[in-house]
């Protein structure tokens, strides 16, 4: 057995927490932003230097052996207490100099966030920004982001939210179809044109049986969960689908659907960690961000 090492390298059971997480080496090289022949060097070394295999290989990946299963909730109370360390470092920095990370969801950072950035960098020049679009959420807890633009309200705890708005959603279909194929009548008739909806995600099929309209991921004629490309579908005259008006209001292609359908407006949230709230750069973003997106957003 190799002589166990007597200090620990966090980088070493960071590469660990990301591999048993993920379950392959590929993955965990994606997450950890490291090539897939060094995580795995690093993998090698942490068994070498604590004498225990941690994963075994199988042809689907890899799986925790006992001894890793055994190691992994330490492995994760070593990775909060260096989030929070990270995070009380960054709240000490007083200064605009520095990256600041901002993530939002696609649509929001395609279509409202260039010009806001642009306000941010004449502002403060000497800011770096980082703008994630992701559908997925960032961990404000381990400074993936510094603040968050989302559509529902974070429930981490030491997360400091605010709600800023709504946005309205309609149904829309690009003039271009609808010249083509006729304009349904009723909410009814929808069902009988070509429908673009998503592939996994379920909101708009949740959101059309709220409405009473009987369907199902069949009954849509062309399916996409990538928003951005979605919205450039419906504007192409593919059929006829959902998206915000303060999007739609820039495309003259496309034509608003019966406007009182009872569509649920989507609840827009700042969010970044308590540590942070308060620095200069969050703090100037998050006064940007509510000013720029105030003409856009509906009540709360």
């Amino acid at each position: 057995m190799a002589k166990r090492a007597e200090t620990l390298d966090w980088s070493l059971w960071q590469a660990f927490l990301a591999v048993a997480e993920t379950g392959s080496l590929s993955a965990a090289a994606r997450l950890l932003n490291l090539s897939q022949p060094t995580l795995g060097r690093q993998i090698r070394r942490l068994e070498d230097d604590t004498g225990l295999e941690l994963f075994s290989r199988q042809p689907r990946g890899l799986d925790l052996t006992d001894h890793g299963r055994a190691l992994l909730p330490a492995a994760r109370r070593m990775a909060d207490a260096s989030g929070q360390i990270a995070l009380a470092m960054a709240g000490e920095d007083r200064g605009m100099t520095g990256t600041l990370r901002i993530t939002a969801s696609e649509i929001v950072a395609y279509h409202h966030l260039p010009p806001i950035l642009a306000r941010m960098r004449a502002e403060a020049p000497e800011m770096n920004i980082v703008l994630l679009p992701t559908d997925t959420s960032e961990n404000l807890l381990f400074r993936e982001a510094d603040i968050a633009i989302r559509m529902y309200r974070s429930d981490q705890l030491d997360v400091v939210t605010r709600q800023i708005g709504t946005l309205s959603i309609g149904a829309f279909a690009a003039r271009s179809y609808l010249d083509r194929r006729g304009r349904p009548r009723t909410p009814e008739e929808i069902l009988t044109h070509d429908l673009i909806g998503f592939d996994r995600a379920d909101l708009i099929l949740r959101g059309m049986r709220q409405m009473g309209l009987d369907v199902d991921r069949d009954s849509f004629a062309l399916r996409c969960d990538d928003q951005v490309t979605y919205w450039e579908l419906v504007r192409a005259g593919n059929g006829i689908g959902f998206g915000q008006h303060a999007v739609a209001a820039r495309c003259p292609e496309v034509e608003e659907l019966f406007p009182n359908l009872p569509i649920p407006p989507l609840p827009v949230w700042l969010a970044a960690h308590e540590a942070m709230r308060r620095t200069p750069r969050v703090a100037l973003a998050w006064k940007i961000l509510e000013e720029e997106l105030a003409p856009i957003l509906g009540p709360v």
